[in-house]
């Protein structure tokens, strides 16, 4: 049975839009299988935040789901009926999951549009209609959708369709393969295969827009003293400089350096650097930070604190 989305989110039915987005970012740092490959459990637990992100995210997907309309799956739930509603009802028609299936049988669709011909007097041997188009959706991991790549899927009948992911593609975009639907009628054209993707989320790399998002940890020493050090992008590792002083929070912009799509300026990257003290501080640091303190007389929450005063 699938967990309630609110629930697998750490969240009540009162959260926000941002309640959620940050409630899915904290669990993606904190609880990605990448980060804990000892964990067992923790594959299992991704796909069930994830697909509680997916779900709540979308305002009228969240308000279905908040009205009973559908499950934590996403799945269509039974209406309710009364005695003469079952009396006249064949039977209740329940949706189906995300997977790679289609919607709809093309050989219904033919059948419907005979029986129309044939009670019209036409006669059907030059008959022609384009296929049907058929649905699919794909996982794409975060690094492909940024950088393109090729990738194929194996169809419910065995066979196989070979996808070509964009440089840049975005979540919930949908690919268009033209021919690679259900069969044409008669001489008519096969339809085209509607394929909508799901960009798996990254435990370093968030995107906005074409920008990309990292934190970066840095240590006290190069926080005070500055210099380069190493940081990872989307395309690999790059130098960059960390200047004196630097503060938790600051951001630094590496131009050039984020999503690249087809006719469009590439994206930055954008880096936040946050000081990470030592496992361990050491006697001799402990020491020279209790002399320094003794001259110093900054302090970084006096604005804050005059601010806040009623």
């Amino acid at each position: 049975m699938a967990i309630d989305p609110y629930v697998a989110l750490g969240l009540t039915k009162s959260a926000t839009a941002a309640d959620i987005k940050k409630a899915y970012r904290k669990l993606v740092r904190t609880s990605h299988p990448d980060l804990h490959p000892d964990d067992a459990g923790a594959e299992a637990r991704f796909k069930s935040f994830t697909a509680a992100h997916d779900l709540l995210k979308d305002p009228a997907t969240r308000a279905r789901f908040d009205a009973g309309e559908i499950d934590a799956t996403g799945a269509e739930r039974a209406p309710r009926k009364f005695y003469r509603d079952h009396a006249d009802a064949q039977g209740p028609s329940f949706g189906q999951g995300r997977g790679f299936e289609d919607f709809g049988d093309p050989s219904d669709i033919f059948a419907q549009i005979l029986r129309q011909r044939g009670r019209a007097g036409q006669q059907t041997p030059d008959f022609a209609a384009q296929g049907q188009d058929l649905h699919y959706t794909l996982d794409v991991r975060f690094l492909d959708a940024a950088r393109g790549a090729r990738t194929t899927i194996t169809l419910p009948g065995g066979d196989s369709l070979d996808v070509t992911i964009p440089k840049g593609l975005r979540d919930g975009q949908t690919l268009r393969l033209r021919g690679r639907g259900g069969p044409g009628y008669g001489d008519g054209p096969a339809g085209d295969a509607l394929v909508t993707v799901h960009v798996q989320p990254h435990p370093v790399f968030q995107r906005e827009a074409d920008d990309i998002l990292i934190t970066l940890p840095i240590s006290i020493d190069e926080a005070i003293l500055g210099g380069k050090i190493t940081a990872p992008t989307i395309d690999g590792p790059v130098s960059v400089t960390i200047p004196k002083g630097a503060s938790s929070g600051r951001i630094l912009r590496l131009r050039g350096r984020g999503v690249v799509r087809a006719n469009s300026k590439a994206g930055d990257q954008l880096v936040e650097l946050r000081i990470v003290a030592p496992p361990v501080v050491d006697t001799a640091l402990s020491d020279f930070i209790a002399e320094w303190r003794k001259t110093q007389s900054h302090d970084p929450r006096k604005a804050m604190i005059e601010e806040a005063a009623p």
